[in-house]
């Protein structure tokens, strides 16, 4: 293992370290903590301690270790978890957090922001010790031996020595595996011999060099013992003695030990109290030691790419079947729907390598609200919903400062002060709400707030007087709020270390667009606004809908599908220009695809062609389409890195024919419903 492969681990494991560090302080935020709550909080911050010294990082020793001084006085009760002292830790893993990622992106970290954080932990560590009760007086005297019972080893024990090999880690085992399957045996002892580790320089990441001392009681004979090592033969060095019980050994006696002092009275003897008996040792099976596995990310995109590929064929094999005249093949079929059904299971396995779950960044996200709220001064509930909402990691990674900007604006402009909510009628504390979800094929986060919502007068004044508005142009309200989005637009007055500084919302538009997504903003004034992040599946497998358009093969995906109709003539109605479908009542405006995308129909007739109702974000429209193919899964192929984007198009997909096809975005294509733009193509196509 090389140097840069064991530093990008250390990083890894960081990250893991900090999640169970900041669930932990969250946990104490809640109240609901124990004294193994702050041991596990310790622990991470020890840990990462331990690990940076190995890699010569010494300002992230430095500051971990004061760090988890006043955590190590917090755990052994000399230090008492007051709101001053909950929020220097919380800012203390904050503080960590990123001086771990400076480290890992620049190679290294300065301390010299962090000085007063770390006069402060030091401060604070000095004042628990101060305060601490002194150290108990002791008053020495002679101690009488009192006769005791020695309770026999009946069952004897065994001394085992085990020495893994290289080849026994290269082949995928640990330790811990084969130890849980002794503990079932009897009792283990362990203690680990690290005494043949070599220096740093000298340390060769190709070698074993720790070994294991184990003593196991419960009377397991030797053959057991070997059993659970079968699968590690040759793999590593066993040694096995049996230890001869104490009903075999006589115990020696003890010796009479002279007084260091002459007694201050008699020694009173006491009968011996009976020992406890023995804890019964546990004969079921061992738990399963859980292991983290780390990858390449380039080793698992060559993967979705290869299970992509593996599903493309299966629609070719799909269609040479067809038109060979094999389709009506029952066992042939049935194989190729086996097929298939793998082929899913692969790729959803493969996907959730990928993917992680929001949890960690949101745990992030509430840091920064209660850092926002208490900078302004105002009382702030967050709330957090769709932890388990996943997202592909490096997606993930790049939310965070979009995320962190948004917050902080529902923060500072969003909500306002608790006697402004109190003379509203509105509890005096605001509510600042982080949610995921998976819909309509993307992942949509909203970032809302319950606050006064959009100042749109004040907003256009800005807007005109930054020149971004003519004076006589007239502006709808979404209009209006989308001029947030413009480049450097800000209407705080006073420069904070929250805002106001010139980089406004551009930038989390910016980072979005990059990202293949969108965001929108609606508001409500006196109720608050919602932030809307829309990313769509840059490489997935997808369940679509197969439609014909004109000459053109499309995709819809199935997860906006409600139905398909055929309706008859009375159904189709023009209501201000626009041709609309009556379903059950309900008139459903109609998005014509030949008509949108500039391309020909192949029927003429309205009542001629399918219309299929799709449901993309809470709205409705009927799309109508000359055919309707079949149902099937699609490769999702990304356009934005070779082409642009397209309006209404969300990615395209090969077939099994080798044809290219554009599946539809469903949310896009309810916004580019209106009588501007059906009135004329979008996309003009050659003849």
């Amino acid at each position: 293992m090389s140097n840069d492969t064991l530093r990008d681990t250390f990083f890894a494991e960081c990250e893991e370290l900090i999640e169970s560090l900041t669930e932990g302080l969250d946990t104490v935020a809640s109240g609901n903590w124990d004294s193994e709550t702050i041991n596990a909080i310790f622990r991470a911050v020890h840990s990462i301690k331990g690990a940076a010294g190995a890699f010569g990082f010494t300002d992230l020793v430095t500051f971990a270790h004061a760090y988890e001084t006043v955590l190590d006085l917090i755990r052994s009760d000399k230090l008492e978890i007051a709101p001053e002292v909950l929020r220097l830790i919380t800012r203390s893993s904050d503080a960590l957090a990123e001086l771990v990622d400076t480290t890992r992106d620049q190679g290294g970290a300065s301390l010299d922001p962090l000085r007063d954080l770390i006069a402060e932990l030091e401060n604070t560590a000095a004042d628990a010790r101060a305060d601490a009760a002194p150290e108990p007086e002791f008053t020495w005297a002679p101690l009488a031996l009192l006769p005791i019972e020695i309770e026999p080893d009946t069952e004897g024990s065994v001394d085992i020595r085990f020495t893994p090999q290289a080849a026994f880690y290269a082949n995928g085992h640990e330790p811990g595996r084969f130890f849980g399957a002794l503990g079932a045996l009897g009792r283990l002892e362990t203690r680990c011999d690290a005494s043949r580790v070599p220096p740093l320089d000298a340390f060769d990441f190709d070698q074993a060099y720790l070994d294991w001392d184990l003593t196991l009681h419960g009377g397991a004979d030797e053959a057991a013992i070997r059993d659970v090592f079968a699968f590690a033969d040759g793999l590593c060095t066993l040694t096995v003695t049996t230890t001869a019980t104490t009903e075999d050994t006589p115990a020696p006696g003890v010796p009479d030990l002279p007084a260091s002092a002459p007694p201050s009275g008699e020694p009173v003897e006491s009968p011996a109290a009976p020992m406890a008996p023995r804890a019964a040792q546990a004969k079921g099976p061992a738990a399963a030691v859980q292991t983290t596995l780390r990858v390449d990310p380039e080793r698992v995109d060559r993967l979705i790419n290869s299970v992509g590929e593996l599903i493309i064929n299966h629609a070719v094999i799909s269609q040479k079947l067809e038109s060979c005249g094999l389709g009506t093949d029952s066992e042939i079929m049935a194989a190729l729907d086996d097929y298939r059904y793998l082929a899913r299971e692969i790729q959803e396995a493969v996907m959730s390598i990928r993917a992680q779950p929001v949890k960690t960044l949101f745990q992030r996200m509430g840091r920064v609200v209660r850092e926002a709220g208490e900078a302004t001064g105002k009382p702030v509930a967050f709330i957090s919903e769709g932890e388990s909402t996943e997202i592909d990691k490096t997606i993930l990674e790049r939310l965070a400062d979009p995320l962190t900007h948004m917050l902080r604006n529902s923060v500072d402009h969003g909500l306002e002060s608790a006697e402004r909510r109190r003379a509203a009628g509105k509890a005096e504390v605001g509510s600042v709400r982080l949610s995921a979800a998976h819909r309509s094929g993307h992942v949509v986060i909203e970032v809302s707030d319950d606050g006064a919502g959009l100042d749109r007068d004040r907003i256009l004044a800005k807007a005109q007087e930054k020149g971004l508005v003519a004076p006589e142009v007239k502006l709808t309200e979404p209009e209006i709020d989308n001029l947030l989005f413009a480049p450097g637009f800000s209407t705080a007055e006073n420069v904070t270390s929250l805002s106001g500084r010139g980089v406004g919302m551009d930038v989390v538009k910016t980072t979005i667009t990059s990202l293949g997504g969108k965001v929108g903003i609606t508001s409500v004034p006196g109720e608050g606004s919602t932030f809307t992040i829309s990313l769509p599946l840059t490489l997935a497998v997808l369940d679509g809908m197969i439609i014909g358009v004109g000459a053109e093969t499309m995709v819809l995906p199935l997860s906006s599908v409600v139905e398909t109709v055929r309706p008859s003539r009375r159904d189709i109605h023009e209501i201000a220009g626009e041709l609309v479908l009556s379903v059950r009542g309900t008139y459903v405006p109609i998005v014509d695809l030949a008509l949108l995308f500039g391309m020909r129909s192949a029927k003429g007739q309205s009542t001629e062609r399918s219309y299929v109702l799709l449901d993309a974000g809470g709205s409705s429209i009927a799309v109508a389409v000359d055919a309707i193919q079949d149902q099937r899964q699609v490769v999702i192929k990304s356009l934005e890195g070779n082409y642009g984007t397209v309006p209404g198009i969300a990615a395209a997909t090969i077939l099994g024919d080798g044809k290219i096809a554009l599946i539809i975005d469903s949310e896009a294509l309810v916004e580019l419903v209106s009588p501007r733009r059906n009135a004329r193509p979008l996309i003009e196509l050659e003849a």
